[in-house]
This record gives C-alpha cells, structure tokens and sequence, in this order.
C-alpha cells in the first residue's frame, strides 16, 4: 500500500503539501487526546489511590490548555476543603 501512494505522489507531485498537513493535523489532534487522558484533573486512571483528584488542585494550579486574560498566581481560594 505505502509503495502505490509513492507511486502517485511521484506521479502527481501537488498531492505532497495535502499529505503533510492531513498527516500534521492527525499528530497533533492525537497528542491532544493524550494530553487530555493525562494532564485533565477531570480524569481519574487510580481510583484507589486518588479517587477525586479535582479536590488536590489549588487555586493556583492552571489545568486549562489556553488563558487569555486569567493570572493564575494571584487567585484566593474560594472553596471549601473536603
């Protein structure tokens, strides 16, 4: 199989850039999935070690891939310990 899409990427040369970026797109939607099974504290892999692992974060800790406008070193905490 590889060796007949060789064979039409020799063939048909403009087909290279949509294989790059198709193959780019599929890595890195995967290592997003991986990060999410991972680092998300929404995710519980131990239950018996740590079966609610949401209430051992801190005000501080930033779980969110992205924040615009958020400076999480200066939060107060505004919850209750359980």
């Amino acid at each position: 199989m590889l060796a007949t899409v060789r064979k039409q990427l020799r063939n048909h040369p403009a087909l290279i850039p949509l294989f790059i970026f198709i193959g780019g797109g599929a890595a890195m939607s995967m290592l997003y999935l991986a990060r999410l099974g991972l680092r998300n504290p929404d995710v519980c892999w131990d239950r018996k070690n740590n079966p609610e692992p949401w209430n051992k974060l801190g005000p501080t800790d930033q779980y969110k891939f992205f924040a615009v406008n958020m400076d999480y070193s200066k939060l107060k905490k505004d919850r209750p310990d359980f």
